[in-house]
């Protein structure tokens, strides 16, 4: 007996799922460290968002839609800056064959040069964060996409 409202998958399928959104979000860490941010937005619906978070929980930034998250993620890199992601533990929850929510424990590292400028957005020489991605999840066309991501903090370390 199905539960109302849930869309039954067999075990295989959602498993399936789980690693193809593993992978997903191993792409993005991997274009946020080389600075791909194309193709980092490309990861996102056309319409999809990006918020992260400061440690108190308020807003830092928001982007919403593909252009806008690989130019405002884009301004952070530049000559000289090396980004550095890992993604830990997951939770991920399929709630049907199109639409899933994963949660990912991650650690950054942003490092800039001693003479890069600073500014009232970035201010600091280097960072060293840990949190959270909590991300939305659709597949349409047959590829899964990022339709929401925000980035939660638990600690945020700064060199100035």
């Amino acid at each position: 007996m199905a539960l109302k409202g849930i869309i039954h998958m067999d075990a295989v399928e959602r498993l399936t799922t789980i690693e193809e959104l593993r992978r997903l979000m191993a792409r993005y860490v991997r274009y946020a460290d080389h600075q791909r941010w194309q193709d980092l937005a490309n990861l996102f619906t056309p319409d999809g968002t990006f918020t992260p978070l400061k440690p108190d929980g308020s807003v830092w930034l928001r982007m919403e839609g593909k252009d806008a998250i690989a130019a405002t993620v884009g301004a952070s890199g530049g000559p000289g800056v090396t980004l550095v992601h890992h993604l830990f533990s997951d939770e991920i929850d399929v709630g049907s064959a199109t639409e899933a929510h994963g949660v990912w424990a991650m650690e950054d590292i942003v490092s800039r040069p001693d003479d890069a400028p600073t500014s009232e957005d970035i201010p600091f020489r280097s960072m060293h964060g840990f949190g959270h991605y909590h991300a939305r999840f659709v597949k349409a066309g047959g590829s899964w996409r990022i339709a929401e991501l925000r980035q939660t903090r638990v600690r945020l370390d700064f060199t100035y």
